[in-house]
């Protein structure tokens, strides 16, 4: 199967935008509020709760970042009044990150502090090698300030283990992914899965050996035994580990997760820009159009 994911994945940019859309529809919520928040509520009813990202990056023009924050003080506001079980994910690019770096700490400062205004928590995003000194120095900055603060570590990265000895000290929140960016060299992170799988276990156990509050994400079996595994071993309680998936990704195995007790969260993406995250996500991750197809066809038989 894996030649034909990778084959879906190589065409889809040429695809006209209509045949993209039945691909992204299934792991996108929608192109506004209103699609996403149908979608947070429909997790909650399962026992589930979300993290919501308005989609964009890579901004070029500050007046696209300010509106990009006047957008997610909008949906803070939202999550409040409609009491959804959702916190945000903003990455930093759409911030600003790549016109002024400390406009963009700015940025995300002030969506902490609204955040904090309504007992709610912001998720820095990582993205490739080029912005993570300046992602985890504006999240430990931040974070010195206030206590709702987390970003993101990738187990693919070969500098995985000095970022860990720099962000425990401070108990970061942190997610952890294997890493989505695939263009990136050998020379910066792992191309064999088995090492990253290995990267992946030595940094959930550090983190939850240390006392952090990790979100562990991801689709893969095998790493949620060994979280659960590292759960039992250290005998943690529910409040200090959660797991994370992509929407519409896997709905069997967050169900199963869900029932056996543990917290599960959802990252719900939304917006104008469902195009270009959808060739990303797909070429960065081909198995996805399996998860897609699979998912589809469940949908249209009634058995989702």
């Amino acid at each position: 199967m894996n030649w034909f994911n990778n084959l879906v994945a190589q065409i889809l940019p040429f695809v006209p935008k209509p045949f993209v859309k039945i691909f992204s529809q299934q792991y996108i919520a929608g192109e506004n509020l209103d699609d996403a928040v149908a979608k947070v509520k429909e997790l909650m009813s399962q026992n589930i709760c979300a993290t919501l990202d308005l989609l964009g990056e890579e901004v070029k023009i500050k007046e696209d970042a300010l509106h990009a924050v006047e957008m997610y003080k909008q949906i803070l506001k939202t999550i409040h009044e409609q009491k959804l079980d959702s916190n945000i994910s903003v990455k930093p690019t759409q911030m600003g990150l790549k016109i002024d770096k400390e406009f963009c700490y700015n940025n995300i400062k002030s969506l902490v502090e609204e955040a904090k205004k309504y007992n709610n928590f912001v998720r820095i995003d990582i993205e490739d090698s080029s912005c993570v000194d300046d992602t985890h120095e504006i999240c430990m900055r931040v974070a010195k300030e206030y206590d709702n603060v987390g970003t993101a570590i990738q187990a693919y990265m070969r500098r995985l283990i000095g970022d860990l000895n720099k962000l425990i000290p401070m108990k970061i929140n942190l997610r952890i992914c294997k890493g989505a960016y695939y263009w990136e060299p050998r020379s910066v992170v792992y191309k064999d899965g088995s090492i990253i799988n290995d990267s992946y276990d030595y940094a959930m156990e550090k983190l939850l050996s240390n006392g952090c509050y990790v979100a562990v994400a991801t689709h893969d079996e095998k790493l949620v035994f060994k979280a659960l595994s590292i759960v039992d071993k250290y005998s943690l309680e529910p409040d200090q580990y959660e797991f994370q998936m992509l929407y519409g990704v896997d709905r069997e195995l967050r169900k199963i997760i869900v029932e056996s007790g543990h917290r599960l969260r959802v990252y719900v993406p939304f917006g104008k820009e469902w195009f270009a995250y959808s060739i990303r996500r797909l070429k960065e991750n081909p198995k996805m159009v399996s998860y897609i197809i699979k998912n589809t066809f469940l949908k249209i038989t009634g058995r989702a």
